[in-house]
């Protein structure tokens, strides 16, 4: 769904297994991008939190316009990048954070604020 096509929706709330976005609505997982966003279903990619978020899951941000990423890690921080993943962000010279999950939401909702371009991936449980 799409709020507005320049600017990435902010996260209202977030707590375990459950987010609330701006004009993107509620639900558990969420990818984030400038303009909109939509629940994550890991199914679509294969995920799991070992080995992690693979460079499938990111490609929808980079598709819409996300010049930086930020990527969560869960609750428990049992949510794994893949290096491939990291890799293919560094060679497309997109800034990268990855962090617990509220931290990870609370330094999205800044660049939001900043005014950036930025995308993200959400797990809110483990």
């Amino acid at each position: 769904m799409n709020k507005d096509e320049h600017h990435s929706p902010y996260i209202n709330h977030i707590s375990w297994g459950h987010m609330e976005v701006d004009g993107v609505g509620e639900g558990k997982d969420f990818k984030l991008w400038p303009g909109g966003g939509r629940q994550w279903d890991w199914r679509e990619t294969g995920t799991h939190h070992v080995p992690g978020i693979q460079p499938a899951d990111v490609e929808e941000l980079l598709n819409n316009g996300s010049q930086a990423i930020v990527l969560s890690r869960g609750m428990w921080l049992a949510l794994q990048t893949c290096q491939e993943t990291i890799d293919l962000l560094d060679e497309r010279n997109i800034t990268v954070h990855i962090a617990e999950t509220k931290a990870a939401a609370k330094i999205y909702n800044n660049l939001v604020s900043g005014g950036e371009a930025v995308g993200g991936l959400f797990h809110s449980t483990c």
